[in-house]
């Protein structure tokens, strides 16, 4: 499955984004949903995790109550909403797909997911 991840760009502190992931070639609504991010010199951290129909969801502690993560699979899509953001949610966002959900500590970790999108870049100015 091929992953194209949009809608980055600058924020400012406080304000919204609407990050959109879709996907081609292949049954999308077979695969376990993931954003990740990286920001400058720093590790590739999980954000959240999204299960097949949408029934399971996992987010980053970072991220909770900011963020919210959602698919439509009629459309192959899966979201990252990202509100109040702040100066240190600056990164490459990336969107990312596997078969399995497994254990629910297992659902966002970077190794387990097969496919990666190309990332999309975020900056919230302070």
């Amino acid at each position: 499955v091929q992953l194209q991840a949009s809608g980055g760009g600058l924020v400012q502190t406080g304000g919204s984004l609407k990050l959109s992931c879709e996907a081609s070639g292949g049954t999308f609504g077979s695969y376990v949903m993931g954003w990740f991010r990286q920001a400058p010199g720093k590790e590739r951290e999980p954000v959240a995790a999204i299960a097949w129909g949408g029934g399971m969801l996992k987010y980053a502690e970072s991220v909770k109550g900011r963020f919210t993560i959602s698919r439509d699979n009629a459309k192959n899509t899966v979201y990252l909403q990202m509100n109040s953001l702040k100066p240190e949610d600056t990164a490459v966002y990336y969107c990312a797909a596997r078969r399995n959900w497994g254990s629910h500590s297992e659902a966002t970790i970077a190794d387990g997911y097969n496919y990666w999108g190309q990332g999309t870049l975020v900056t919230v100015s302070s």
